[in-house]
């Protein structure tokens, strides 16, 4: 078993990796006071279950809902980093990109919770990754104002923020209205009385529908945290980290069968057109920032990687026997071929075509099994940081979702209905890998079965709660954009000192 710090990290990259660390994890633990909090508000303010024993339940079941998750979303959202930083993040840009993104989140998400606004950090994240991608363009020679940043990719998951809290807010009323058709008991549907709790049957109901929010939460929202540690690990530790040592000797074989015929494909298409090494790494490095148009080297240059990979892993039983110096270098090749692969499929201009697809797709799920991966730890890190945010931190949020979103007092099926469709919307969201906003569903849920209820809604909470989710991509853009740059004249200045 490999050292997990590998063989040789430096002093300056151990406080790296410590200081780095301890941002990702804090910001889980914030994560925990804004959206891990909307999971217990229900069952809270409907008196199903005491605060205390509700945020320890919705914290192991966001433990079960870390561990089970696939990566998918993590990710995903790492696709959305400008591609030359995620290849060299272990550079001082790359160190600057995790940490202005991590500090802009955490900023704004404790602003917000202070004030007891559920803001997003899905919002906060994803916008301070858009800030981040725009100040490296601006900064970076040669390139043009938002060249990098994978606007595709940017505009798949706004599209799921925006809409998830609408199909929160509708379903979660329709959904209550058949339940007042279906299940005409006058105690679901009354304010629960003062210091009692509710019948048994209501209780089980709503403790059920808190434990499948807190299970969604957990498999969606606790993997931006795993993809920024996994984004550290790789840049600190890229021997141990770059790529999936655990693989098989079956899905290593796989890698070059597949390359193979990956490369026959590529042959077909390339016209005779060789390139070296380095000049097809700085084409599909080019390929991934533009709006996508397949150039005249796209094909052999995704021809001369493929060979390479496929040269790096014959032979292998497991991809511990590629040396450690090699492993970053390798991971980079995989990164860009397997990115390439997924633009060159959907580009409009693709002169892929027939079975020729198909084998293209396959290639790149036997390539994404070598990077995309989360090892043990950091899911139960991830985990045991949201549980502690949402017990520490649980209380402003819960008032808001529970007493200030509606006139009336929320009832045992409006608390049950917001949670169910919240539940089901994000288990959506994780089949399609896209990231969504707990809160947004949940409160935008809460209000919708409010205003079904004709229970009336509370015109300043939900003017604040609005103006907190517009203002959050601009302001997060916005210091992601300025910690970036300052981090990059910092890191200058110093290396002249």
């Amino acid at each position: 078993m490999e050292s997990v710090l590998g063989d040789s990290l430096s002093t300056t990259g151990l406080v790296f990796l410590v200081l780095a660390l301890a941002l990702a994890l804090s910001f889980e633990f914030v994560n925990g006071f804004h959206d891990t909090a909307n999971a217990v508000a229900t069952v809270i303010y409907t008196r199903a279950l005491p605060p205390t024993p509700a945020v320890v339940w919705s914290g192991l079941w966001n433990l079960a809902g870390v561990m089970t998750s696939a990566g998918t979303v993590a990710f995903g959202i790492l696709a959305l980093l400008p591609v030359e930083l995620v290849l060299n993040v272990g550079s001082g840009a790359g160190f600057a990109m995790v940490f202005s993104l991590l500090i802009s989140a955490i900023l704004w998400n404790l602003g917000t919770w202070y004030f007891g606004l559920p803001a997003s950090s899905t919002h906060t994240l994803i916008g301070s990754i858009v800030g981040v991608g725009l100040a490296n363009s601006v900064m970076s020679a040669g390139h043009t104002f938002g060249d990098g940043v994978n606007w595709g990719k940017v505009q798949d998951t706004f599209l799921a923020l925006l809409l998830s809290p609408i199909i929160g807010f509708v379903l979660s009323a329709v959904l209550l209205l058949v339940l007042k058709e279906c299940l005409p008991r006058p105690e679901l549907y009354s304010e629960p009385e003062a210091g009692k709790p509710p019948p048994p049957w209501v209780r089980g109901l709503l403790v059920l529908t808190c434990t499948g929010v807190s299970f969604a939460h957990g498999s969606n929202d606790g993997q931006k945290g795993m993809g920024l540690i996994m984004l550290i690990m790789i840049g600190v530790v890229p021997s141990v980290y770059a790529l999936n040592l655990d693989l098989g000797a079956k899905d290593v074989a796989a890698i070059a069968t597949s390359a193979s015929s990956a490369n026959s494909i590529f042959e077909k298409l390339a016209a005779n057109d060789p390139v070296s090494g380095p000049e097809a790494a700085t084409n599909l490095n080019a390929f991934l920032k533009n709006n996508g148009t397949v150039g005249p080297q796209t094909i052999p240059s995704l021809d001369e990687k493929s060979h390479e990979i496929a040269q790096a892993v014959t032979g292998k039983q497991t991809l511990r026997n590629v040396p450690k110096e090699q492993r970053s270098a390798l991971r980079s090749d995989i990164y860009l071929v397997s990115a390439s692969i997924g633009k060159l499929l959907k580009s409009k201009n693709n002169p892929v075509a027939g079975s020729d697809k198909q084998t293209l797709v396959d290639f790149k799920k036997s390539l994404d099994k070598t990077t995309n991966f989360i090892p043990n730890w950091v899911k139960i890190a991830v985990a045991l940081f949201l549980g502690f945010g949402t017990m520490i931190g649980w209380k402003r949020i819960v008032v808001t979702v529970g007493e200030r979103i509606g006139k009336a007092h929320l009832t045992y099926g409006q608390g049950a209905s917001a949670e169910m469709i919240a539940y089901a919307t994000i288990q959506m969201a994780d089949h399609f890998a896209m990231p969504v906003s707990t809160t947004h569903i949940l409160s935008s849920g809460v209000a919708g079965t409010m205003a079904a209820n004709r229970s009336g809604l509370q015109a300043q909470t939900l003017r604040n709660i609005v103006l907190a989710w517009v203002l959050t991509l601009p302001v997060c853009v916005f210091l992601g954009a300025f910690l970036f740059a300052f981090g990059l004249r910092l890191l200058s200045a110093l290396a002249v000192h």
